[in-house]
């Protein structure tokens, strides 16, 4: 897809981002010794990531940092990506989230395509009913700007979350931030050293040499468990 003119990007928010303050300095690590940590800290409230990898090139693209994850949010942040690449097809992998498939989410990709249809009314008709309209309308495949939403329960399928995992070993869970703004500087100075530096497409891995088809058919069966 990507040699066709097509960014297929996974995107995801990683909310609750704490920038906690130790009281007390690190203890270095010493012979015999590892790193000693100060128990108390001081909260100084929390941020937002939401972050786009994508799939071809491993870089994340376009990240948002923010105080909320509410229906603008998202859909600004999908604005602001696309406006990366006005002209180049879009297809983005999300969870099913309700502001993944918003009414202005929808709005807003109808007035992209030049779509003039009467989108309906939100709870009401048309389109734009319920999540389940909204979601046929966003996941069409002739759009230019569509989106895949991973099955319920199974989120954990979108590449980003390999990604904030790795976020959290490197940065956050030993991290010391006196304030949200030394939070949101250190999130960016790593998202330019990655980008720079470790950028590289995941592959998935099975760990301890399982049978591959037996855990595609536990991914089916699940699946299957929690279909609507």
């Amino acid at each position: 897809m990507a040699k066709q003119g097509t960014h297929v990007v996974s995107t995801d928010e990683k909310t609750g981002i704490q920038a906690l303050e130790r009281l007390a300095p690190d203890l270095p690590c010493s012979p015999g010794y590892i790193q000693k940590r100060e128990f108390n800290y001081k909260r100084h409230g929390t941020l937002v990531l939401t972050a786009n990898l994508h799939i071809a090139t491993g870089q994340l693209i376009a990240p948002t940092i923010a105080e909320t994850r509410k229906e603008d949010d998202f859909l600004g942040h999908i604005q602001q990506t696309v406006a990366t690449d006005p002209k180049a097809n879009w297809c983005f992998i999300v969870d099913q989230l309700n502001t993944h498939m918003s009414a202005s989410l929808v709005e807003w990709v109808a007035q992209i395509l030049g779509d003039t249809q009467d989108l309906g009314k939100k709870g009401q008709r048309g389109i734009l009913a319920n999540k389940a309209t909204r979601k046929a309308y966003l996941t069409q495949q002739a759009h230019q700007i569509r989106f895949v939403y991973t099955p319920k329960h199974c989120s954990w399928l979108n590449l980003v979350e390999c990604w904030f995992s790795a976020l959290s070993k490197r940065v956050l869970r030993r991290g010391n931030f006196s304030s949200k703004e030394e939070l949101k500087r250190k999130l960016t100075a790593y998202i330019k050293y990655y980008n720079d530096k470790l950028a590289k497409q995941f592959n998935w891995s099975i760990s301890k040499k399982k049978d591959v088809k037996e855990l595609i058919e536990k991914v089916k069966r699940m699946v299957l468990k929690f279909a609507p």
